[in-house]
């Protein structure tokens, strides 16, 4: 069964569209790199899996389901602003996740923390933007999720932070999950993809695999990318 499938997938907001018709379907184990400029209907899409909206046409089915109670046990979601309370400290945060999420790993949270020397009575609000954002994503990846929802993840944080968040993505996912990464910054994902969706102004421009963008194509994602969406 996919883990995610979209069957003419539309959404206005009043008479513009921002996603129309995009139909494509996601394979539990995968890494996804869902692309495109900035306005592209990514966030749209993202949301719309997670069911904080709903299709203006089509459907959209996560884990057999529509988008709803069901399928929020199954998701784990990082939007695309820093969400997390910042009055809590981390102890405060990790009780919080666990009380809300059955599938939250504890330990595996404390571990990541550890490594990045966040003691359990520091408050959010003492943290540096970077600091939140690796918290805020931890505690994402800290779920035994089926599908995993990373809405820029890398976008506003410097080189060295973006590759830790990429492997903290690669060493803390279920192998039989999934997980979708919205962003435009493919270079510093790149390495990190097994397939990628492209879609500009709401349609879809193309689903593949990056072994098949390498071998057929004789280009990185990157260069795909930048060729495909050229100003």
């Amino acid at each position: 069964m996919s883990v995610l499938e979209c069957n003419n997938l539309t959404k206005h907001y009043g008479s513009a569209p921002a996603l129309n018709h995009v139909s494509f379907t996601v394979e539990p184990g995968r890494i996804v790199g869902l692309l495109g400029p900035n306005g592209s209907g990514k966030t749209t899409l993202l949301k719309l899996a997670n069911g904080l909206l709903t299709p203006s046409e089509g459907e959209i089915v996560v884990c057999g389901a529509a988008p709803g109670r069901e399928s929020h046990a199954q998701v784990s979601y990082l939007p695309e602003r820093t969400a997390i309370p910042t009055w809590m400290s981390t102890r405060q945060l990790l009780d919080f996740y666990g009380d809300f999420y059955a599938d939250f790993r504890r330990e595996a949270a404390e571990e990541m923390l550890r490594h990045l020397n966040i003691q359990p009575k520091q408050r959010i609000k003492q943290m540096s933007k970077g600091t939140r954002e690796k918290v805020q994503l931890i505690m994402v990846m800290s779920r035994a999720a089926k599908l995993y929802l990373l809405d820029e993840p890398i976008g506003g944080v410097d080189p060295a932070t973006r590759d830790y968040i990429l492997s903290t993505i690669i060493g803390n996912y279920n192998p039989e999950a999934s997980v979708m990464i919205s962003t435009h910054l493919i270079a510093d994902v790149e390495k990190v993809l097994d397939d990628v969706i492209f879609i500009n102004q709401g349609q879809l421009v193309l689903q593949s695999s990056v072994d098949e963008i390498r071998e057929e194509k004789g280009m990185s994602v990157d260069a795909l990318f930048r060729e495909v969406f050229k100003c």
